[in-house]
């Protein structure tokens, strides 16, 4: 992105040592470009100048001033300066602790921008909160608009401007221009070099507006030229298909004891289209809870497994792999797939001939955890890679996967609808199947919010669904007693549930530290309805069908995340029924979790509730990007700039699809853009 000496130490610049260099790298910040990079947070707008007469009207006291006098009070290490200010209302005096170094550098004599919380006392006006900045010269150059930026502790806001205007100063016209000169004509983009002056120190707002539109479609433009080429490496390579006539997906629908929906057509349809074309297939299919995804990933499966190839369907947890392992064995072995499941857990007598059914190809359809891309697992042809919640999974799981065969299609799943513009941003290089209808008879989950106090009035109503042979889910954030926080937890609430609340109703627990079988154990007899209650933390979060589940109580809701609270939900109203979702809050709510409980109280449309969440918790957190790397943006924010989005994508797919040459990755400023937007834009077709 910028010329090699962009990338030099900070310790470059001039004033800076050994322990600004420290502080700076906790900031994230070691070279001179990750430095002109690190963009304020926020801007001190002081073009209005407010006098020192005017502090006890004003929020603060913002004018240029002339030092009078200087006094010291105090002995030894409480010795104190007193410098008094002079404006052309009156006086005043800052009273400077622990900074005796403004002696030298504020002379009697010196004008100065002061900047502060004034107050009267002892017979004066004074501050001992404020900044100074010393004037040379006229005082037309005064900043008006001033950068906020990130601190850490022994860093202040001075300091910061300084070192950022040194960086500037000394390397500015060093940046290299990036954006190729039609596209910045075409949009009205800054030269790079003066987008970085502006976006610290700008003229006023216009300038700073200007400035930081150039920057975002920049870093969004580059980030969609790294999609785009994955896209058209995807489209590029070539994949044999033998033909395949559906068979054994008709033979599956015939047996269903329902019709499939209209979403459920429409989708398998685009997945069977992508895996009959030349080119690898890359697909993300999301749907709201209980939409009935994992059906359409399974007449997927069968379509490779009719093409002679192998199949694998991962699942993020051992629980909701065996259960989708169970639902396989009720639906496709009557057809002859030949199914495995595998996870860590598999003892190890039984582990040898399954990798060896795997290797030989007598397996169809193995079903399991990421130990499904472990070094020791290998396939006779692997044609098709299930990621369920794939979320939950870091890229170089994925990666991990889609490199057991010879470019295998992918099909990611997500009960987490994707929000358009993060789609856009993370799975931009993918097709999208959604499935939005939802299967006739289910009636809409009923949402309360309760208030710790009143949880009698919930366990109460509970009980009436019990009592009519229903279940109900209590779900809590603590598996055990916390030494930090004053939280109910799920083991002693099992107990007093059991002894206090329901004695007459079977209840079990479950948690992640039990043993597998123990979990196992718990869930089989939930399932069976042997047990009417089932105590949990967010283990049950995703892939529990338990159609007679009729309640979820969430204690401490406020402690769960929006997506998860959602999920949650959906564990109840699987059925024709009526259910009903509690979700209990402590006193002394967030802003973020006033607006996640108000929201799950206005609606039960996952894809609002996506949208909601973005805008709550911002896009890194989303959709696993914070841990797999997708998203390093700096400035842009896709939420807030989509509609700079929409235009990078589109200019960037132009460019890209006329000449791929253009933007070769021999291009080293190419390259460090790439590499900086997406670490895997580079990755081997078919397994990103």
């Amino acid at each position: 992105m910028f010329l090699r000496e962009l990338g030099q130490s900070v310790t470059v610049l001039s004033g800076v040592g050994r322990s600004i260099a420290e502080r700076l790298a906790r900031l994230g910040i070691s070279t001179v470009a990750d430095l002109l990079l690190r963009y304020p947070r926020d801007y001190d707008d002081r073009s209005s100048f407010v006098p020192l007469a005017s502090f006890a009207s004003s929020e603060r006291v913002h004018t240029i001033a002339e030092v009078v006098d200087h006094e010291w009070f105090g002995f030894a290490r409480m010795r104190t300066l007193k410098i008094r200010i002079r404006d052309e209302s009156g006086t005043a005096i800052l009273v400077c602790f622990n900074r005796p170094f403004l002696e030298q550098s504020l002379p009697i004599g010196a004008r100065a921008v002061v900047t502060g919380k004034f107050q009267y006392r002892y017979g004066d006006i004074q501050s001992s909160s404020f900044e100074v900045e010393r004037l040379e010269g006229e005082s037309a150059g005064v900043s008006a608009i001033l950068p906020v930026y990130p601190l850490t502790e022994g860093l202040q806001q001075g300091q910061m401007r300084r070192l950022v205007k040194r960086a500037l100063t000394e390397y500015g016209m060093r940046v290299e221009e990036e954006l190729p000169p039609a596209l910045r004509e075409r949009h009205g983009i800054l030269p790079k070099r003066e987008a970085l002056a502006s976006a610290h120190f700008p003229e006023d707002g216009r300038r700073l507006e200007e400035a930081r539109r150039s920057l975002i479609f920049e870093e969004l433009f580059y980030f969609q030229v790294a999609i785009a080429r994955r896209a058209m490496r995807r489209r590029e390579a070539e994949v044999p298909r033998p033909p395949v006539r559906g068979l054994l997906k008709s033979r599956l629908v015939e047996r269903l004891p329902f019709e499939l929906t209209a979403d459920q057509v429409k989708t398998s349809e685009e997945i069977a289209r992508d895996m009959g074309e030349s080119r690898p297939m890359s697909r993300l299919l999301q749907g709201d809870v209980g939409s009935g995804k994992t059906l359409v990933a399974f007449l997927a499966c069968l379509d490779a497994i009719e093409a002679g190839g192998q199949a694998a369907f991962m699942a993020p947890t051992e629980l909701l792999a065996r259960q989708h392992a169970a639902t396989a064995a009720r639906l496709l072995e009557p057809l002859g797939v030949r199914l495995a499941f595998l996870s860590g857990n598999v003892d190890d007598a039984a582990r040898p001939p399954l990798l060896a059914a795997l290797r030989e190809g007598r397996i169809d359809l193995v079903l399991g955890t990421q130990a499904l891309f472990s070094e020791e697992v290998e396939y006779r042809r692997l044609a098709l890679a299930v990621v369920d919640e794939q979320h939950r999974f870091g890229v170089l799981q994925r990666l991990a996967l889609g490199r057991k065969g010879s470019l295998p299609d992918l099909l990611m799943m997500t009960a987490t609808p994707i929000p358009r513009t993060l789609a856009l941003t993370v799975f931009g290089d993918l097709e999208v199947s959604t499935i939005r209808t939802m299967p006739p008879g289910r009636k809409s989950v009923v949402t309360h919010l309760t208030k710790v106090g009143n949880e009698a009035r919930v366990y109460e109503f509970v009980r009436g669904l019990l009592a009519a042979g229903r279940q109900a889910y209590f779900v809590y954030p603590l598996i055990g007693e916390s030494e930090r926080l004053e939280l109910k937890n799920a083991e002693a609430m099992a107990e007093r549930l059991r002894t206090e609340v329901y004695p007459e109703f079977p209840l079990g627990l479950i948690h992640s530290r039990l043993k597998d079988e123990e979990k196992r154990r718990a869930m089989d007899d939930f399932v069976a309805g042997r047990t009417r209650i089932l105590v949990a933390t967010s283990v049950v979060e995703v892939g529990v069908d338990v159609p007679n589940a009729a309640a979820m109580v969430v204690e401490h809701a406020e402690r769960f995340g929006l997506a998860a609270l959602h999920q949650l939900r959906g564990r109840v109203g699987r059925g024709s029924d009526q259910s009903y979702c509690f979700l209990v809050y402590a006193d002394g709510l967030t802003a973020d979790a006033k607006a996640r409980l108000k929201a799950m109280l206005a609606s039960t449309d996952g894809f609002a509730l996506a949208e909601e969440d973005l805008r709550i918790r911002g896009p890194g957190e989303l959709a696993g990007t914070a841990q797999s790397g997708y998203l390093r943006l700096t400035i842009a924010d896709p939420v807030r700039d989509a509609r700079i989005l929409e235009t990078a994508r589109s200019e960037a797919f132009a460019i890209v699809e006329a000449d791929p040459a253009l933007l070769s990755a021999d291009n080293a400023v190419l390259r460090e853009v790439l590499e900086r937007a997406n670490p895997f834009a580079d990755a081997p077709v078919g397994q990103g």
